[in-house]
């Protein structure tokens, strides 16, 4: 079993154990589009920055320290209006060579709906308590449900199965960062004051689907409500009110920050402008939620929702976007 008692939820975005390896699994070529030179600063919506009122008084999950609610500032930056994609990362990989933690690990976590009954054989652990996700050898980004599967036709979606450091990484490759937590959210909330969700408080307003979460009993059975039982293709649903993308659902977001949920609350230690979160710490923030969330026991594709993983963990939900200066 695979479990880590510190995480908050496992459920949203599972924690690799201490295993290692040292094996790369054969790659496979898909959305060669990409020539390499990474974003270009015209492919950033600017963001003039400003004060907002970060976080929530939703006491739903206490442990994720989501309050209290507290006013911030952020400078001026740019942040992509889409999520990093398939496409996109091939063309990182392609121009650097860069090998995946999945990779480097030789597998990574995968929802069981995804898994064909020929890997399934082959699955030996699964997560405690969240039974719905399994360890796959041989999963990471090219072959996001194990061997036998493949992103050929998943161009234009968010790439999975990159850990923290990747996302870093490709960052670095590119001449951008991962948004710090306060950046993340002042950027998804769109201009709104306090909203529940990214789009305002109702969930789906006039029966309208607004993003990519879990419809249906979780995990039984997803009705595809909305019209995907994985990923969507990026940009599939409304954008907010900022022009941003999937800041809600289809997958998790890395930020930059150590997670904790108690300093942002020791307003002697905490600055206000531009935070930062702790110095250090042993999992990183994400934010967003993704496809598998359901307000039956994860509800964290509200606006306020945070919660974190490990920098060297990867699973089918867990993505991330690119700001600059």
């Amino acid at each position: 079993m695979l479990i880590d008692p510190n995480q908050t939820d496992n459920c949203c975005a599972p924690v690799r154990g201490d295993e290692s390896g040292s094996n790369v699994p054969p790659g496979a070529t898909c959305c060669s589009g990409n020539t390499g030179t990474g974003p270009v600063e015209n492919e950033l919506v600017r963001l003039d920055g400003g004060e907002f009122r970060m976080g929530t008084d939703d006491r739903r999950f206490p442990a994720d320290g989501e309050g209290p609610i507290r006013e911030v500032t952020v400078d001026e930056f740019g942040v992509a209006a889409q999520l990093v994609t398939n496409e996109e990362f091939d063309g990182f990989v392609s121009a650097t060579g860069h090998v995946t933690d999945a990779e480097r690990f030789e597998w990574s976590f995968v929802f069981k709906d995804f898994v064909t009954s020929e890997v399934e054989r082959r699955v030996t652990q699964v997560v405690q308590g969240s039974e719905w996700w399994w360890r796959v050898d041989g999963a990471y980004w090219r072959m996001p449900e194990g061997p036998g599967s493949n992103v050929d036709d998943r161009a234009d979606h968010p790439v999975t199965h990159v850990s923290w450091q990747d996302a870093l990484a490709y960052c670095e490759w590119a001449g951008t960062r991962l948004p710090t937590e306060a950046e993340w959210e002042y950027a998804a909330r769109g201009g709104l004051d306090q909203a529940r969700f990214v789009w305002g408080d109702e969930l789906e307003p006039e029966g309208v689907h607004m993003c990519n979460i879990w419809q249906g009993e979780f995990p039984k059975a997803n009705t595809l409500g909305d019209g995907w039982h994985g990923t969507s293709p990026v940009g599939s649903f409304a954008a907010n009110g900022f022009g941003l993308y999937d800041v809600a659902g289809n997958v998790w977001e890395w930020c930059a920050d150590w997670f904790s949920a108690s300093f942002h609350r020791n307003a002697r230690r905490v600055t206000r402008e531009n935070p930062k979160g702790p110095r250090n710490g042993s999992a990183k923030v994400i934010r967003g939620g993704s496809y598998l969330c359901h307000d039956s026991y994860c509800n964290r594709y509200r606006v306020g929702a945070r919660t974190a993983n490990t920098p060297d963990s990867s699973t089918g939900n867990l993505g991330f976007r690119i700001v600059a200066a």
